[in-house]
């Protein structure tokens, strides 16, 4: 069985008003007290496997869930054991389904070999409320949850709002799911119970930044296929990302990861739009949003690297302190930028675009290659005229270069699958070096410019004003030779 959902975190002063618009139907009360397992070194957790025995009421049942292969999208397999005393986990009763077959690689199980033994690791009581929503030919199952999740004596109150297509087409499910969102000011978490109460028998606040995973789908994939595989790659990183940060997470990593995710989904959306049937006219309207977001949090990346690094280094150079309380505009809050319902509206739309491109067959779909090759190829071009003359180019232009230069990278991951893995992992190679000496120029001139600004309220900030000038130079050498090699080892693995 295929799981598709929506799970929102509910802010406290809107809990009453969501149970309260639950309860505008004929719902169904039910406790469910539940018990997850892993082994004692954690293999089951590590693969994204979960196996829990669950009490319904009397009925016991033991689940087990593993990823899915698209956003949002969870594998799980229910066996039921009747309603005698609380049964014993036996990983065996999932042996011959999809899950079963995750639970064997995740154990890294020989034939024949047999399922080691479990442990407890944490659980959860819970009271949920659901009610079934019919409308447009679908049926959407709202279930809000309301409880607790308990590790040793460390214990995790539980708001959450799921929203779980039953019945028809996943469109509808995004609909309605923006209308809650929308309405009650929720906003979307992968974080789903399970990882909740892991993280808290590790004593974790928040789970370990999600960097970028290759998009999965074969080699013989149709244009469609291919843009709702990286769109789903783009997402899973996205949205781990945006769920613990939209969960009070001011990690660097994750903020920094988040706007990876979103420079990849946002080159996606851009140089895919051929693939995807110009993504259903509704491109525009989904990047606007995005770009909002990745502004925000870069002021927060812009703002750490500036006082943590950089100021260590110039004080390292024989630099004076500096006071920059006051110097600064106050940053937007990481979390409110991810909970603004424009970007939540946003995801969902993705999310449900993602599902209705891999479930739906189009007959006249066309091979990608000649589109990737074709965007590719002019990426490729436009990267080796401007970096031809790097040196000689105003500041915006260089910035560009820079920009650009991750859209060719991205997009050449994205089309990796269908090339030379040999060829196509020279080329990144070949990225590399001139990517990280852009990135460096380009943090120092934003640095050197906030450094002059601040140099008219504090004269201290001329000597860093002083010391960034003068590596400027060096940097932009080292950039026209990085751009110089990347035109002489950067072999296309399209052609």
């Amino acid at each position: 069985m295929t799981e598709f959902e929506f799970k929102f975190e509910i802010p406290p002063a809107r809990r009453p008003a969501v149970e309260a618009a639950v309860r505008r139907g004929r719902v169904a009360q039910q406790r469910l007290q539940a018990r997850y397992f892993d082994t004692p070194e954690g293999a089951l957790a590590a693969q994204g496997v979960v196996l829990r025995l669950r009490k319904e009421g009397r009925q016991w049942v033991q689940t087990a869930k593993a990823p899915g292969s698209r956003p949002l999208e969870r594998l799980e397999h229910n066996v039921a054991l009747g309603a005698h005393a609380a049964p014993e986990p036996e990983l065996a009763r999932h042996s011959g389904t999809p899950v079963g077959e995750c639970i064997r690689r995740a154990l890294k199980l020989k034939p024949g070999e047999s399922f080691p033994g479990l442990a407890p690791v944490y659980t959860t009581d819970i009271v949920r409320l659901t009610r079934l929503v019919r409308v447009r030919g679908a049926v959407v199952e709202l279930a809000l949850d309301r409880g607790r999740i308990a590790a040793g004596d460390k214990v995790l109150p539980v708001s959450e709002l799921e929203l779980e297509l039953k019945q028809g087409q996943p469109a509808v499910a995004v609909a309605l799911a923006g209308n809650w969102c929308l309405k009650h000011g929720l906003w979307l978490s992968s974080v789903s119970k399970s990882m909740k109460g892991q993280r808290l028998a590790a004593g974790q606040d928040f789970g370990a930044a999600v960097n970028a995973e290759p998009p999965r789908f074969p080699h013989h994939a149709s244009s469609r296929e291919v843009a709702a595989a990286v769109l789903a790659a783009c997402l899973d990183q996205v949205l781990a990302n945006a769920s613990d940060v939209a969960g009070g997470c001011t990690g660097e990593d994750h903020i920094h990861q988040l706007r990876v995710g979103l420079r990849r989904l946002r080159t996606a959306l851009k140089e895919l739009d051929a693939l995807a049937g110009n993504w259903g006219g509704q491109g525009d309207k989904w990047e606007a949003p995005l770009a909002t977001v990745f502004r925000e949090l870069g002021l927060h990346r812009d703002r750490d690297y500036l006082l943590h690094k950089l100021q260590g280094q110039i004080e390292a150079a024989g630099g004076p302190p500096l006071d920059w309380q006051g110097a600064m505009d106050a940053l937007p809050s990481a979390a409110e930028s991810v909970r603004a319902p424009a970007f939540q509206q946003a995801l969902l739309c993705l999310v449900g675009f993602v599902h209705a491109a891999s479930a739906e067959a189009d007959p006249e779909d066309k091979p990608p290659k000649k589109t990737l090759r074709k965007r590719l190829a002019r990426l490729h071009k436009q990267v080796l005229a401007q970096g031809q003359q790097f040196a000689t180019l105003p500041e915006p232009e260089q910035h560009a270069l820079r920009k650009r230069l991750k859209r060719l990278r991205y997009l050449a991951e994205f089309a990796q699958p269908l090339f030379s893995k040999r060829k196509s992992e020279a080329y990144l190679a070949a990225i590399k070096p001139l990517q990280d000496a852009l990135g460096i120029y380009h943090d120092e001139v934003a640095a050197l410019q906030a450094w002059q600004g601040l140099s008219g309220h504090d004269p201290r900030a001329l000597f860093g004003a002083g010391w960034l000038s003068a590596r400027r130079a060096a940097h932009v050498q080292g950039c026209q030779q990085a751009c110089d090699g990347f035109a002489r080892q950067a072999r296309p693995f399209w052609d």
